[in-house]
């Protein structure tokens, strides 16, 4: 699952939110933004029936981000076929089918909002015969026709499984993955989300090296789109664990990456080990620079498009 909604705050309304939120260190506790920006945000999108991730996950930083006129569209429904340990969006039950009309009401709300840079995540669509490559490509496509100046940047599933005509999952997911990079996206995101020994009780249904396959297979069809990764801190990793990952991911050549916090959505999900302190996060980014990073931002509330709009 790639998806960023480990942004999510605690679930609203419960006792369990109350104690969540009085449990969080400082550093945590901020504002989400100016409530006028961030309804024009949920008028336009409530209008048409699609979604954000900023919305689905309660991203703490929507509000900001709506005002520097960015945003992140969740394609395909807000129903995940995977069950990842963190993720707040919701599973469980079957998809929605896709609204034929989605690709130009994302289009639309772009324009409507002025968006300047967007990018365009989506809920794991396992039962889809393409996994939804082709929903990511046909999406840009309205996109660039209605907005030709706004950049887009995809962050993707890792777009594995199943056989079409004998073909083998490595070589769908390499087919799957060109119909994107071929559209020359601003930047290929898919996010590692954690050090490779807690990959099976956060990310269900994902693995470690497939994303790093993900990862290489773009610079491999195309060495000039930047690709990016993230990884959300607060599992019980090691620093000498993240630092293995950062180095996996700059043996793919990754370009760009986030470090975050992960905040528990609910009793549900997987408990948070540890906060991590500002300080950390920021020596573990003054690592990465030295690593040959071209972009990191690293702390307690990055998410994966976090100034996404900003990097070079």
């Amino acid at each position: 699952m790639t998806l960023e909604a480990h942004s999510a705050l605690p679930a609203e309304s419960s006792t369990q939110q109350k104690s969540d939120l009085a449990a969080l260190p400082a550093w945590l506790r901020r504002s989400i933004g100016k409530a006028s920006e961030i309804s024009t945000v949920q008028r336009i999108v409530k209008q048409r029936q699609i979604h954000t991730i900023c919305e689905e996950g309660r991203c703490p930083n929507r509000g900001e981000c709506y005002a520097q006129k960015t945003a992140t569209f969740l394609l395909m429904g807000p129903v995940c076929t995977r069950a990842c340990g963190f993720c707040q969006v919701d599973k469980g039950h079957a998809p929605l089918p896709l609204d034929a009309e989605e690709p130009q009401k994302v289009a639309e709300s772009v324009r409507l909002l002025g968006l300047r840079y967007v990018v365009l995540t989506s809920v794991a669509r396992d039962d889809l015969p393409d996994q939804g490559a082709g929903w990511f490509a046909a999406t840009i496509a309205q996109i660039r026709q209605v907005n030709p100046n706004t950049q887009i940047e995809v962050l993707t599933p890792d777009f594995w499984g199943g056989r079409v005509n004998g073909s083998t999952s490595e070589s769908l997911q390499q087919q799957r993955i060109a119909t994107i990079a071929t559209l020359k996206p601003a930047c290929y995101n898919h996010n590692v989300e954690t050090v490779r020994r807690l990959q099976n009780p956060v990310r269900r249904g994902a693995k470690y090296e497939r994303s790093l396959r993900v990862l290489q297979i773009v610079k491999d069809l195309d060495p000039t789109i930047p690709t990016k990764s993230g990884l959300m801190l607060g599992h019980g990793e090691t620093e000498a664990e993240v630092i293995e990952a950062l180095q996996d991911l700059r043996a793919v050549n990754c370009d760009r990456l986030t470090i975050g916090q992960y905040m528990r959505p609910s009793l549900a999900h997987l408990p948070v080990q540890k906060y991590w302190h500002p300080d950390e996060f920021e020596h573990l980014g003054t690592i990465a620079r030295g690593m040959g990073f071209a972009h990191v931002r690293s702390g307690p509330l990055v998410r994966s498009s976090y100034h996404a709009g900003e990097d070079p």
